[in-house]
């Protein structure tokens, strides 16, 4: 972790800012910059000798700078102090109401704003209506003391991507802010999309470390592919493109010996259904009938291990870090619920830490090496042939009867019912923290990226 310093508002006059003693002599410094807003200033060793940051008034009034006695970094880069960073964390669905602004999400953006003391940053969250393009200003929400606050802020240093889900991230407004931010502004911007099934299976194909993982998969295109692969696995799965939370999944199974296909999927009342046909036709006029085809894959299904006869995949976070490298976070077992095509808490299924699920040690710490190469490996991939800044990964991985690791699915922004586990809740806050820390990084990052740095 870098050196912060906590930085105090004095009650001076002029623009004045005095350094921590230890990061002196400092010659040729007259700028402070807070976000991507700067003034000049008389900079000077504190000369009380003490490694804490005092700015003047009247600079941090310039600066809008309201935080006071915060552990903050300190980027010295050329004639300049960059003290923050400030993180942007953009998102939808902003309301007026301070008890809970981001509604049931309220509860989430608490945990990850009340990190700023650990990480050194200073992140708020905002969504299109709070910025004034004309003023380079952004009405932030931030978290203090277990209560809401709204203040305003200049741009950012970086721009965390939250948005909930691909309608808003579709949206012409949201689009237009993040071009804006980029382009316009040179601002980072960090996590930005959801995934498309599709997309990333091509790209990983392309890579030859990513393929020994990868199920066999195709767009859908006739029943004759999805013959094709139950005659050489039995069983095939059937994924919306753009699918989550494993909804709209189903599986198509072949019973060779009663020469009979069976289909299990989630119904629209949410019920768990296991139904069989005498043929794929029939099948495909009876469930299908209404779904947009053209927008599934049909993918090899795998016979994975079991526990008391329920399926078992692995749900796998990786971040980026604080130096930019790639990290797993956190490893969770998911077992299915009974007779549910997935293994989601929402469809009956249950959580088990790695250790729970294996008595055997040396097994659990098998299996924990076998995913964390796996999804680094993935991870490593998936950032050299994706457009954008990814910082956090949400893996579904199967372990097969042959102990070979597949991956199922990627997600840019992972759903968190793993950490309901009571024993995966370090690994939970661990997950924000590294968010935030590599905010950090990106935000040095765009600092020094024509020139050097030190801290």
């Amino acid at each position: 972790m870098k050196k912060v310093y906590r930085v105090e508002i004095a009650d001076i006059k002029d623009n004045i800012f005095y350094y921590p003693s230890e990061l002196g002599p400092l010659e040729n410094i007259n700028n402070i910059w807070y976000g991507h807003r700067s003034c000049s200033a008389s900079v000077k060793k504190n000369p009380s000798g003490s490694q804490t940051a005092i700015i003047s008034k009247a600079l941090a009034e310039s600066l809008a700078f309201k935080e006071s006695n915060l552990p903050m970094h300190l980027f010295i880069y050329q004639d300049s102090i960059h003290i923050g960073p400030l993180v942007g964390i953009f998102t939808s669905g902003i309301t007026p109401f301070l008890h809970k602004p981001v509604g049931e999400r309220s509860g989430f953006f608490s945990k990850l704003l009340s990190l700023n003391k650990t990480t050194g940053c200073i992140p708020f969250i905002f969504s299109e209506h709070q910025i004034n393009w004309d003023s380079s200003t952004i009405r932030g929400y931030i978290y203090r003391n277990n209560q809401w606050d709204v203040r305003d802020f200049p741009f950012p240093n970086v721009v965390y991507d939250r948005l909930p889900n691909r309608k808003t991230e579709n949206r012409a407004g949201p689009k237009e802010v993040k071009r804006k931010f980029q382009e316009e502004c040179a601002i980072p911007w960090y996590n930005p999309g959801f995934f498309n099934k599709w997309d990333i299976h091509e790209r990983l194909t392309d890579d030859i470390n990513a393929i020994p993982y990868l199920p066999e998969t195709y767009p859908f295109q006739s029943l004759s592919a999805i013959e094709t692969l139950l005659s050489q696995y039995r069983q095939v799965y059937i994924k919306p493109i753009h699918g989550s939370l494993g909804l709209g999944i189903h599986q198509i199974i072949y019973d060779k010996n009663e020469n009979i296909y069976y289909c299990r999927y989630k119904d629209d009342q949410k019920l768990n259904k296991l139904t069989r046909f005498p043929s794929l036709e029939t099948m495909f006029n009876h469930i299908f009938k209404h779904k947009k085809l053209q927008n599934m894959i049909i993918q090899q299904g795998i016979s994975l291990i079991k526990t008391n006869k329920r399926p078992i995949d692995f749900r796998v976070h990786t971040n980026k870090d604080q130096n930019g490298r790639w990290q797993v976070t956190a490893i969770a077992a998911k077992i299915a619920g009974e007779g549910s095509v997935t293994t989601h808490v929402k469809s009956g299924g249950a959580i088990r830490t790695v250790d729970e699920l294996f008595e055997d040690k040396d097994i659990a710490f098998h299996v924990q090496e076998q995913l964390s190469s796996a999804a680094l490996t993935l991870s490593e991939s998936i950032e050299r042939t994706m457009d954008g800044v990814i910082a956090e990964i949400g893996f579904d991985l199967g372990i097969d009867k042959h102990g070979h690791v597949w991956m199922f699915e990627a997600n840019s922004k992972p759903g968190r019912s793993i950490f309901s586990h009571p024993k995966l809740k370090e690994f939970e806050i661990l997950t924000r923290k590294l968010c935030l820390e590599y905010a950090v990084f990106l935000a040095e990052q765009s600092i020094v990226s024509s020139g050097g740095i030190h801290e």
